[in-house]
């Protein structure tokens, strides 16, 4: 067949892609073979992949494609999640904007239909993106997050954990996202620091009487909408400035609360003025100070983040507005002293990222965490599970887990598995997996009711209370305790996922595999780097800096994409993403297409001979260089080092391959290629496909398929590694020397002007004779030498070379101007003498040669040595111009 000029990769992508579906390759079912088991990060049922999980998906398809090719039986299971906050505000949306429907208008039930409607719509775009990049993942066996069986996995944990008193409820001061109208846990809200506004505003004091002193005590505020739910003012016992105040009371400005003037050493005299505005509703370090002083609590905003009836001014105003509109009053009423400008973190919802987060006391469900937290830091820091790169993550994540706060999972949504408690008319409860389950459980109290007259709680729970299962209940691990895929394929073999969300998931699955499984979930994590622009931003749709997926593989397929994030991703460290990254994928994907061509023009042109071509030095050479690559990346992949192994294969194929082998081994001009030589090629070109097929899956099956004919069965994606030989070391030497032989003496004629038609006669001086004789044929051909002599002495009238510790003598027919080699001589002379001195000084200093570890020491004097011989090398070749 004739070749297309250059890689075109939409036709064979969707050609390959479907033929291994077709085929069933990507499945996997229980058998005798060790279990490779991957889960993917499931991503949100209505988002799209982004670069970051471009990133994440294919180093998974290079570790599952690794793993299946080398004997184990793979497994990676793909799936989505519903992410209560984000789905329900998209569905709350469309209903608004397409159906004219408010969410208050529907019941639970007509909601949820219109959720599952949407997720049906959507939720299949990002399977559709995974397939379009490769991802090899058993589709027989993709979860979404409410699945029955999954809906029931997470329900069953809930009253498991609860009847070990392990979830609790109460009311707390919770993070309120007022958009979401939700409470989030500690670990959904983002800090951000931000130029904001302190403001001083006068308290009139009275006495215990009630009577005006005519002082005042000055406060300073961020938050001067709050004002109206202060309930005391606090002051240091220790400061002097208020000591005369004890008994005393402050008057709350605009809406005149009498409060208590109370003393506490949380308050630190030497910030603001000294004295705090207690207001226990609106701060976490007002409300324990509150729980302190048995202060009362007064809630002055609404779940919107409108002031509610509780505030008596400014009611039903957005918070924001309401700030401006209290400043505004307070200076009318002569009480704002000053403001100024005030540097402070501020809190913003995670899922979304403009909403500025309320602290609010709210009842919720919370998670007992420092039980389930230890059992999962004692197998990170024994390194039962281990973290990649570990020297950055394991000590945030030895922190984090030594100082865990209770989880609070219930949220004010919808959306989501829905809590299991059954309330009765009376406000008591039963938590229970069915009203009859909590119906029973009341008739053991001697409680008798209906099921009909419980009412189940509004709330449905955290969406990480759902995925913290995932590997377990992505093969009915808590469902069907015990059955034969969840005792096959779990623990799992590898997580790969980004730092960020090491708390939100990571952690807690650990917690769920050790809880609820006995063992830990997954051997080992690998986490991603953040991808940002070549400029450091995280990407984002806001800076528009974010390229679409299907758009870059439709521009430069499929592989050079995958190329692009792999080739600049070290584990663990951000990658600045640039699209020319992609385009040296793609120019690498010509590269080996050019070299597919160049060797099947070689097809037709054999010579059939009994030549033993193992003997020849291009295979010698080419085949210890393949061994040694493939044991490098082996090594590399055990380390999940993932970027460094294409970099060596990249190498590989396209200086030693292209660059180097395939020029030696080429025939002359319309003469054949040795049949033994020619098929040996081939050989390699297969094993480099091989090596190189789990990061760039489909240009590699198709240039396999086109280097000779193939049984169907036999296909790259499940070809599996044989142990690579050890290489020769001596052959690798022998290689490096050719390469520099032929690049200097090729340097040679062009400084000198010799047309590379024009042979040469190529006379060597060196003790290592039979070295060279194995590389003769090579360099000759390589050079255009039509003979080549060895020598004891210099040869007159020839350019004068030295490689290493070796002279060369390049004889032509011309009468040559040896200026110019004086010259190049000279300069090398001048770099060599000047690098000796730098050596010298080096081991002159005494501190160094004491301090320096003996083989550093050893190294300098090898290249003294070295430097001294090379120079008197020169030397002599100068005397014989």
């Amino acid at each position: 067949m004739e070749l297309s000029k250059n890689y075109l990769p939409a036709t064979v992508e969707e050609k390959w892609y479907q033929h291994w579906m077709d085929k069933g390759y990507f499945r996997s079912t229980p058998d005798s073979r060790q279990p490779f088991t991957v889960v993917i990060p499931p991503p949100n049922v209505t988002g799209v992949l982004h670069l970051g999980h471009t990133l994440n998906e294919t180093v998974q398809d290079i570790l599952v494609r690794r793993a299946r090719m080398s004997g184990f039986n793979a497994c990676w299971v793909p799936g989505s999640d519903h992410a209560s906050i984000a789905t329900e505000a998209k569905v709350v949306d469309m209903l608004k904007r397409e159906k004219g429907i408010e969410k208050s208008q529907l019941t639970r039930e007509e909601f949820l239909k219109h959720a599952f409607e949407w997720k049906d719509k959507y939720g299949g775009i990002i399977y559709h993106q995974i397939k379009k990049l490769g991802c090899s993942c058993d589709w027989d066996r993709v979860t979404f997050t409410m699945d029955d069986h999954y809906y029931k996995a997470v329900i069953s944990v809930f009253v498991e954990l609860y009847n070990k008193g392990l979830i609790y409820r109460g009311a707390r001061m919770i993070n309120w996202d007022p958009k979401a109208k939700t409470a989030l846990s500690d670990e959904e809200v983002e800090y951000k620091d931000i130029q904001g506004h302190l403001y001083h505003v006068k308290y009139a004091i009275t006495d215990a009487a009630g009577n005006a002193t005519g002082e005042f005590i000055t406060i300073a505020t961020q938050r001067p909408e709050t004002i109206m739910g202060d309930t005391a003012i606090c002051v240091n016992p220790e400061d002097e400035r208020y000591a005369h105040l004890k008994g005393h009371f402050a008057t709350v400005p605009l809406v005149n609360r009498r409060v208590p003037i109370i003393f506490d050493t949380y308050v630190d005299k030497a910030f603001g003025t000294g004295a705090l505005k207690v207001t226990p509703a609106h701060d976490i370090n007002d409300y324990n100070l509150g729980l302190k002083h048995n202060l009362e609590i007064i809630d002055t905003l609404n779940d919107d983040g409108t002031l509610s009836a509780a505030a008596v001014v400014f009611v039903g105003e957005d918070r924001f507005v309401a700030r401006k509109k209290v400043v505004a009053a307070l200076a009318e009423a002569a009480l704002l002293i000053k403001e100024e400008e005030y540097t402070t973190r501020l809190g913003y919802s995670q899922r979304n990222p403009t909403t500025v987060v309320e602290p609010r006391i709210s009842t919720q469900w919370f998670v007992k965490m420092a039980d389930l937290a230890k059992p999962a830091l004692d197998a990170v820091v024994s390194g039962d599970v281990k973290i990649h790169p570990g020297d950055r993550f394991l000590a945030t994540y030895k922190y984090w887990m030594e100082n865990v706060k209770d989880w609070c999972i219930s949220r004010q949504l919808w959306w989501g598995q829905q809590i299991p408690a059954w309330y009765a008319p009376d406000g008591t409860f039963e938590v229970a997996s069915t009203a009859a389950e909590a119906v029973a459980q009341f008739a053991q109290k001697g409680v008798t009711i209906a099921a009909a007259d419980l009412k189940q709680d509004e709330d449905c729970l955290d969406t990480w209370f759902s995925s913290w299962l995932w590997p377990m209940e992505v093969f009915n691990g808590v469902s069907s305790p015990n059955n034969a895929d969840v005792n096959y394929y779990y623990p799992t073999s590898v997580l790969v996922t980004g730092q960020d969300i090491i708390f939100f998931w990571v952690a807690r699955m650990i917690m769920a595999g050790m809880e609820f499984k006995g063992v830990k979930p997954f051997s080992d994590v690998y986490f991603t780097g953040m991808v940002r622009d070549k400029e450091g931003r995280k990407m984002s749709k806001q800076l528009g800096n974010s390229p679409d997926l299907l758009e870059l593989i439709h521009s430069y397929g499929a592989d050079a994409v995958r190329f692009g994030v792999m080739i600049s991703s070290p584990a663990g460290n951000d990658l600045l993403f640039d699209t020319s990254s992609c385009d040296q994928g793609r120019n690498f994907n010509n590269k080996i297409w050019n070299a597919l061509k160049l060797v099947k023009m070689w097809e037709a042109r054999q010579a059939t001979d009994n030549e033993d071509a193992s003997s020849l030095f291009p295979i010698r050479w080419f085949q210890s260089r393949l061994n040694e690559v493939q044991a490098e990346v082996a090594t590399l992949h055990k380390d999940f080092r993932l970027s460094e192994g294409l970099k060596a294969i990249y190498s590989l194929i396209w200086d030693d391959f292209c660059g180097w082998y395939l020029e030696w081994i080429k025939p002359g001009f319309e003469q054949p290629i040795s049949s033994a030589v020619y098929a040996q090629t081939v050989s390699f070109f297969e094993q480099l496909m091989q090596l190189l097929h789990p990061y760039m899956p489909f240009i590699t099956e198709e240039i396999y398929q086109l280097l000779k004919t193939r049984d169907e069965s036999d296909v790259l994606m499940m070809k599996q590694f044989t142990t690579p030989a050890a290489p020769v070391q001596a052959t690798l030497l022998e290689g490096v020397l050719t390469q520099e032989v032929i690049t200097s003496i090729r340097d040679a004629r062009v400084k000198n002007q010799i047309k590379p038609k024009d042979p040469i006669v190529l006379h060597i001086e060196t003790k290592h004779e039979n070295a060279f004789k194995q590389i003769e044929d090579t360099i000759a051909k390589q050079v255009n030498a039509k003979e080549v002599h060895y020598v004891q002495e210099p040869v007159a009238g020839c350019i004068t070379l030295v490689v290493q510790k070796d002279k060369f003598y390049l004889g032509t027919e011309t009468v040559l101007d040896t200026t110019a080699q004086k010259e190049s001589l000279l300069k090398d002379l001048a770099y060599q003498e000047g690098f000796l001195k730098s050596v010298e000084n080096k081991l002159a200093n005494e501190r160094f040669v004491q301090n320096a570890k003996p083989e550093v020491v050893e190294a300098e004097r090898r290249k003294k040595a070295d430097a001294e011989a090379k120079i008197q090398v020169i030397t002599e070749s100068l005397k014989s111009l």
